[in-house]
């Protein structure tokens, strides 16, 4: 059975920065919970940052790979750097992932950790731009497909070519 890896906010765990969560009603998750498919996790606690915790972004709005590359860091709003907490939830993420053959991942979109098509732009003003999150790059770097939740019947096919493709 092909596990999914998915964001630890989206099944009602509250661990986003401001201490919610933002849980997915969705019939294809609950019947993937139910399957035991789903193997939840916030890299962004994983990484050492509490919860609740003041909002983090990319600073320029550059995207994970410019992160994992050293070009770019993850700032809050006072300037405080927690970009080695990023990398830490994102290489927690991609070990869990490897060590339990997880080939599919359903992230939150707009995190500077999972987002997958758009993360913020850098100035705490709610405006987003293309890119992934940190965590959302390496996993794909690493032949990981990562879906938003917005997107779940997508991560339903491909859950279904994986499972009908011999390896």
């Amino acid at each position: 059975m092909e596990r999914i890896l998915v964001s630890a906010c989206l099944i009602g765990r509250r661990v986003r920065f401001d201490g919610r969560a933002k849980t997915l009603d969705d019939t294809l998750l609950a019947q993937w919970h139910t399957e035991g498919r789903l193997v939840p996790f916030c890299p962004e606690v994983e990484g050492g940052l509490p919860v609740p915790r003041p909002p983090a972004e990319i600073e320029g709005g550059v995207g994970g790979a410019a992160v994992l590359s050293g070009v770019a860091r993850i700032l809050t709003p006072d300037g405080a750097d927690v970009t080695r907490h990023f990398l830490a939830g994102a290489q927690g993420a991609l070990a869990v992932a490897l060590s339990m053959g997880v080939r599919l991942a359903i992230l939150k979109d707009g995190s500077p950790s999972c987002g997958s098509l758009r993360v913020h732009d850098g100035t705490f003003r709610g405006r987003a731009t293309p890119g992934a999150g940190v965590t959302a790059a390496l996993l794909e770097a690493n032949g990981i497909r990562v879906f938003t939740e917005s997107h779940l019947p997508d991560a339903a096919a491909h859950l279904h070519h994986l499972e009908s493709t011999p390896t």
